[in-house]
């Protein structure tokens, strides 16, 4: 397996005495005995974590547990710290945490409830929503606006189960057609086979933004479902857990997260030069004012009236 080495190094004359007040057990008390800290990331999440043109780590998620590993060095009063990048997969991740091998996990991994009895996850870092895609030439904003229409989504997935749910429980008489991958699924609406695409929103702006014509193309506002990603650590280790939590929630609430994410998802990214042009949901505003690491989709499927006025403030 391919690691990817980066040394980060800190400045400053109070990082040394910070030592002392470090609470070196765990994972921390590994890090610290090591000089190593181990992230778990993924070859091909664009924009969260993947490998470019140039088989080097990068992405959204690398960037913030890169926070995350200044402040465990300041905290641990390291000069230095080496930075080992492991590939994981899907289904690699959580026994990798488990047994060791990586300390956190960078990537684009929904937290749950299912999941919160294996590991842990920082506050949020990202919120994505089941949506629906359609040419604009279609005027689809809603689900209701598919009534008896063809619409399609990936064979496999909880969008595909979601959306056979929803119809029946409507009774919308959707013609509901199953597609082999996300490819295929998005040139069914490309060629007009489908009226719409169901999917997580972030993969849907990712597939109009390389396609031929990506005006054509809208994502609907309305969210089917809503699923928030975060960092992943191991379980049972509160140390560690306030440690990552602090420096991520030191990053949202201080703004820092919106320069970070424009850089990956209002601007152009390698390796193609793509610019997914996905403003910050109003969600994930909310998170970034008020960091939580619920695992409940109730925690993010809806923005408080009293919240709307802030974030109005805000813009």
């Amino acid at each position: 397996m391919k690691l990817l080495k980066l040394m980060v190094v800190l400045a400053g004359a109070g990082v040394i005495a910070s030592a002392a007040q470090a609470q070196e057990t765990g994972t921390l008390k590994k890090i610290k005995e090591t000089g190593t800290i181990t992230l778990g990331v993924r070859d091909s999440s664009i924009p969260f974590s993947y490998l470019d043109d140039k088989q080097s780590y990068q992405g959204y998620s690398i960037d913030l547990c890169l926070k995350v590993v200044t402040a465990v060095q300041k905290q641990l009063g390291m000069t230095s710290l080496n930075v080992k990048l492991n590939p994981v997969t899907s289904a690699t991740r959580i026994p990798l945490m488990a047994n060791g091998t990586i300390d956190m996990e960078c990537g684009s991994t929904t937290n749950n409830m299912e999941r919160q009895k294996q590991v842990a996850f920082a506050p949020t870092t990202f919120v994505t929503a089941t949506r629906i895609l359609a040419k604009k030439s279609a005027n689809v904003k809603s689900l209701a606006d598919l009534r008896g229409k063809s619409v399609v989504s990936t064979s496999g997935t909880a969008n595909l189960k979601q959306l056979t749910q929803l119809n029946a429980d409507q009774n919308l008489g959707i013609n509901v057609l199953p597609a082999k991958d996300h490819a295929e699924a998005f040139l069914m609406v490309e060629t007009g086979r489908a009226v719409a695409f169901v999917m997580d929103d972030i993969l849907l702006a990712s597939l109009a933004a390389n396609s031929k014509a990506p005006a054509d193309y809208e994502i609907s506002k309305e969210a089917l479902s809503v699923e928030p990603y975060g960092i992943m650590m191991r379980k049972d280790d509160p140390a560690f857990k306030k440690a990552v939590d602090t420096a991520i929630s030191n990053v949202l609430t201080s703004g820092d997260i919106n320069r970070i994410y424009a850089k990956w998802f209002m601007q152009a990214i390698p390796p193609k030069g793509i610019n997914l042009n996905w403003p910050m949901s109003d969600q994930f505003k909310v998170v970034a004012a008020k960091p939580t690491d619920s695992g409940e989709p109730s925690a993010y499927a809806a923005v408080p009236e009293a919240q709307k006025a802030v974030l109005k403030k805000k813009k």
